[in-house]
């Protein structure tokens, strides 16, 4: 198997499918919560929904340079979002966020391997590998978070 195929599958298993590592996913934890729950906060921490939109403005801003365009996504950014006020509005979040997941996925699986190890955007940003990687491991640290919200508002 290729390296990119599986460096994709690892990162589906994160968002869409999988259970392996956590045992969950971002679909299974998100796709049939109720709006209301994902936008109610515990405390001082982040909300189910910002969370995911959180990770969801990593996915498109990386998917963007993929597709040949600058990374212009900014870190003091990836937690202002507008406000979900409805089942309808939280429903196309998630459908935007599962397909920039498997745009991403798309796009890593179709590069060549070689590609791993290029540049990614700027030397300061290492590697493809190395982003697309820490891409999957920040979204394993905030489905954490997730799960555990998840537990406080429903159980």
């Amino acid at each position: 198997m290729k390296n990119t195929v599986e460096i994709a599958n690892r990162f589906r298993e994160t968002i869409l499918n999988g259970t392996w590592i956590a045992n969950t996913n971002y679909k299974h934890q998100l796709e049939n919560l109720d709006w209301k729950i994902a936008v109610t906060p515990v405390k001082n921490l982040n909300t189910i929904s910002i969370l995911a939109q959180h990770i969801h403005y990593y996915i498109n801003g990386i998917n963007n340079v993929f597709k040949g365009g600058p990374l212009d996504i900014k870190d003091k950014f990836s937690f202002d979002f507008p406000p979900i006020t409805s089942q309808e509005d939280w429903q196309t979040f998630l459908n935007k966020f599962w397909n920039a997941a498997e745009e991403f996925a798309s796009f890593t699986e179709q590069m060549p391997d070689e590609k791993l190890d290029q540049v990614f955007v700027d030397e300061k940003y290492g590697t493809y590998k190395r982003n697309i990687e820490a891409m999957i491991e920040h979204s394993y640290y905030h489905l954490g978070q997730i799960v555990l919200i998840r537990k406080l508002l429903t159980e």
